[in-house]
């Protein structure tokens, strides 16, 4: 990958310099390109351009706006062969410490485009911060995904090559709409569109030019334009929303900033207002989520023909059971608030098993608690034994719980409840739950779900009368820490919830010689015990995509190729 950065600038001389000392130790070659500024920001950036020789001036001669200057940069470092371009603002706004996250990003997805996605302070202004909650509904729609989570940010590395074949073939908006224009026009010609969390702050004295009328007029009328130009990339948006993905693959749906106003709203107005603005977005991503709600109604099927008498499963299994599930999902994140915010009283918890866990704590070594999707994980906050407070270390599989992860820790910084997020199952992860189980603490690691960086590292069990994939890591993880392991479920049964606790085993540990066989009686043990709860609340299950999908046949479909031989021998030996 050849880098090279790009910094429109349009009379912004507080912080430019400031700027440009801050990048130089990158290395880069910079194209800054003065948009028609006055005379004191254009004798500036010439003498700026003249200390540095790694900066190249290029002027327009009059301003024709910021998404004009981010195109004559783009396209001069393309003419001089780069193969990527970094864009960042003049004007002080992003976090340059973030470079390196983005630049790693680019390397490990180089056909990709590079967004930042913002996490603001209270210096933003409140027009703006709610005004793009407006354009980031648009174009959701406009590109049938949520893959977008922010279309405004301006700091981001594009592929150039992939950029100039847009530029050839299309019009784009030259001001400030250009930044959501040519990201949604590039997820429109299959560019994937990578995101890397980036703090932004508005500084005190710094220089807006975007314009209140003329700027919403011009925004609101390319949203015109482009909901009808996705008209014509219909089919081709549907067809990529059909193919097949690892779960973990899938971008979450809903972003930081929406899950906050969920949070404030339960603040100010309780589950009343929490559920009259959180109702109509669930039906919002039941509509346009095709394969959540497919592989919803799947589930659900599989679940009547296991357990036909339920009183959720009467009937054909159709669009209102998948509906009623959706909603049952709404309902479980306000529980996770009010658990996180110590708002459920242990009097509305059954926990009849509670002296289990309390003499193996006594003991002084910790546990495992191999829990999955089903229920309100939240609610193993209940394991506060003897009112004592206990360290319950929750794993978090990928990145798809940190946005509401974040939010939850808002609400009580101080919980007992320490979430631990990592990609994958490995040395330094048992290392660190080694500590904490020889601390006396307990460890939560959820057996229900499989990883796109562990795909293949999989054994298949039965489970609602069909063969599905389940992980080797928790059950490898749990081995080597050599304690007690326990399963654990948390249901909701009428207006109480119900805490399950089962001994699994003493310990998972033993001779390499067996060590097959003992992953495959754990993994059936665990997913015959999973049915079984699962058959007590099936609208309480909450994986939605395809828990059945064949590792190998995902590899296929995705022409990825890792682990696929091991993944499908692993799968030949586990049927046979």
């Amino acid at each position: 990958m050849k880098l090279a950065l790009v910094i429109p600038n349009y009379n912004h001389h507080y912080a430019i310099e400031q700027t440009l000392v801050a990048l130089a130790p990158y290395g880069l070659q910079c194209y800054l390109v003065d948009d028609g500024s006055n005379e004191q920001t254009r004798y500036l950036l010439e003498q700026l351009a003249s200390r540095f020789d790694w900066v190249r001036l290029i002027q327009h001669p009059y301003n024709r706006g910021k998404g004009a200057a981010v195109t004559t940069g783009l396209r001069a470092a393309y003419r001089d062969g780069y193969s990527h371009a970094l864009q960042v603002d003049a004007d002080g706004q992003h976090n340059l410490d973030d470079i390196e996250q983005m630049i790693a990003a680019a390397t490990q997805s180089p056909q990709a485009v590079i967004s930042g996605l913002p996490q603001y302070d209270d210096s933003i202004p409140k027009g703006r911060y709610y005004g793009r909650f407006i354009t980031h509904f648009w174009v959701w729609v406009e590109t049938l995904s949520l893959q977008i989570k922010d279309s405004m940010c301006g700091f981001r590395i594009y592929p150039l090559a992939a950029t100039e074949a847009l530029f050839l073939q299309d019009s784009l908006g030259e001001r400030m709409d250009f930044d959501i224009e040519v990201l949604v026009k590039l997820y429109w010609r299959g560019v994937q569109v990578v995101h890397v969390p980036t703090k932004v702050i508005y500084p005190e004295g710094g220089i807006s030019h975007f314009q209140g009328l003329k700027d919403n007029v011009r925004i609101s009328w390319m949203h015109t334009r482009l909901f009808f130009g996705m008209l014509k990339h219909l089919p081709k948006l549907l067809a990529r929303q059909r193919q097949p993905q690892h779960w973990s693959n899938l971008k979450e749906r809903g972003s930081y900033w929406g899950i906050k106003l969920l949070a404030n709203s339960y603040r100010i107005g309780g589950h009343w207002l929490c559920r009259a603005i959180m109702y109509p977005v669930i039906c919002y991503f039941f509509l346009t989520g095709r394969p959540a709600r497919e592989a919803s109604l799947k589930f659900l099927q599989y679940a009547q023909a296991r357990h036909p008498e339920h009183a959720d499963l009467q009937g054909k299994i159709g669009w209102q059971h998948s509906l009623k599930h959706f909603l049952s999902f709404g309902n479980a994140a306000i529980v996770r608030i009010d658990a996180w915010c110590d708002r459920i009283k242990l009097s509305q918890v059954d926990f009849p098993d509670r002296q289990q866990l309390a003499d193996q704590l006594a003991s002084g070594q910790g546990a495992v608690l191999l829990v999955s999707h089903l229920g309100n994980l939240e609610l193993c906050r209940a394991i506060s034994i003897n009112q004592r407070k206990v360290k319950v270390n929750v794993l978090v599989m990928t990145e798809h719980a940190e946005n509401f992860n974040r939010v939850l820790k808002q609400l009580n910084p101080d919980s007992a409840l320490n979430l631990i997020q990592v990609t994958e199952l490995g040395p330094s992860t048992s290392m660190l739950l080694q500590q904490k189980v020889e601390q006396g603490e307990l460890v939560v690691i959820a057996g229900d779900r499989t990883s796109s960086s562990s795909m293949g590292r999989v054994v298949y069990s039965p489970f609602m009368g069909h063969d599905a994939p389940f992980p080797q890591g928790p059950f490898i993880l749990s081995g080597l820490l050599d304690c007690p392991v326990y399963m654990m479920f948390c249901l909701r049964q009428q207006d109480h919830y119900r805490v399950y606790v089962e001994p699994f085993t003493a310990s998972l540990k033993g001779p390499r010689a067996g060590r097959a066989a003992r992953l495959d009686a754990a993994v059936a043990q665990y997913s015959e015990r999973l049915e079984h709860y699962v058959g007590l609340a099936p609208m309480q299950w909450f994986n939605f995509f395809d828990f059945w999908q064949k590792d190998h046949q995902t590899l296929r479909d995705t022409g990825t190729s890792t682990s696929q031989n091991r993944s499908e021998s692993q799968h030949n030996r586990t049927e046979n």
